[in-house]
């Protein structure tokens, strides 16, 4: 009775990329191209006004992006919509600031 074995990669902790762009950014880029196309398909520029600001925001991604962590964007996203106070312990912020209102320092 032998050991059953498979091989395991090595690289698991690696990235998905595809063309350089992570899946979140190409999700961005091809939801916006279809928006806009549903949008401005039927116009005479149509490559002026679907295709040509999806490739602009491809490359602000891509220029905006360098050096910077994995999903740099969608954390700054969800930084910039959360609460301005930021506790482990919520019902204790709750309270300092009613005892701001009423003027009680303890």
């Amino acid at each position: 009775m032998s050991l059953k074995t498979s091989e395991v990669y090595r690289c698991l902790e690696k990235k998905t990329l595809v063309f350089g762009f992570e899946i979140v950014d190409l999700f961005l880029v091809f939801s916006m191209l279809a928006i806009l196309n549903l949008l401005f398909g039927g116009l005479p520029y149509k490559f002026c006004w679907t295709w040509l600001p999806s490739i602009l925001l491809g490359i602000g991604l891509r220029i905006g992006k360098t050096g910077k962590p994995d999903n740099y964007f969608l954390h700054l996203a969800r930084f910039q919509i959360a609460p301005g106070v930021l506790s482990g312990f919520p019902l204790a912020t709750a309270r300092k600031q009613f005892r701001k209102k009423i003027g009680r320092k303890y």
